[in-house]
């Protein structure tokens, strides 16, 4: 099975294709628009007004796992993005990312890009291995998705190529972006 084949409804209720994004260079993202890192959403929304004409999709996949962090339903999150953030990528349903009820779409990206760590050469990688470990050392055991705004890159191939933990900021890829657009 591969990341086209799965089955998810956008936000709105309709049912999504997913084949539709064949060829192209995704960012796929669990998102929180109430968490402290929704201000990735800016930059999300910055790269993918810059290459989407390119071939790059941004996936968001909006969950509560963490802190409950995005608790409205369906329409609430929807207004809420859209009038905060301007957003224009898709937003699909509210899903579960890790644990016994995580999608499907989280588990094909999880088994198979597994957790690296966080990069604790920075102060906001060694604050969230810490927070974690301290507050949820369940969470932070294994490779399920540790937080809010976790990111898996895949190639036009459908290949995931890379699995970039929430510390990281949507700027930091767009190196790599670049260069899958070019291939």
């Amino acid at each position: 099975m591969s990341f086209y084949d799965m089955n998810i409804n956008f936000i709105d209720g309709r049912s999504a294709d997913l084949t539709k994004y064949r060829g192209k260079v995704l960012l796929v993202v669990n998102t929180a628009s109430k968490c402290s890192y929704s201000r990735q959403f800016t930059t999300l929304q910055e790269l993918y007004e810059k290459y989407h004409h390119d071939g790059l999709e941004i996936l968001a996949f909006p969950c509560n796992q963490f802190n409950e962090k995005e608790p409205g339903n369906h329409s609430e999150v929807k207004a809420y993005c859209d009038n905060r953030f301007k957003l224009t990528f898709p937003l699909f349903e509210k899903i579960e990312v890790r644990g016994q009820s995580a999608h499907p779409i989280f588990q094909f990206l999880t088994s198979q890009a597994p957790f690296l760590g966080f990069d604790t050469e920075t102060a906001s990688g060694e604050w969230m291995k810490n927070f974690l470990n301290e507050k949820y050392p369940d969470i932070y055991k294994g490779d399920g998705i540790k937080w809010n705004f976790t990111k898996f890159l895949i190639d036009r191939n459908g290949k995931v190529h890379g699995r970039y933990e929430t510390t990281t900021e949507p700027f930091e890829i767009e190196p790599i972006i670049k260069t899958l657009l070019s291939k």
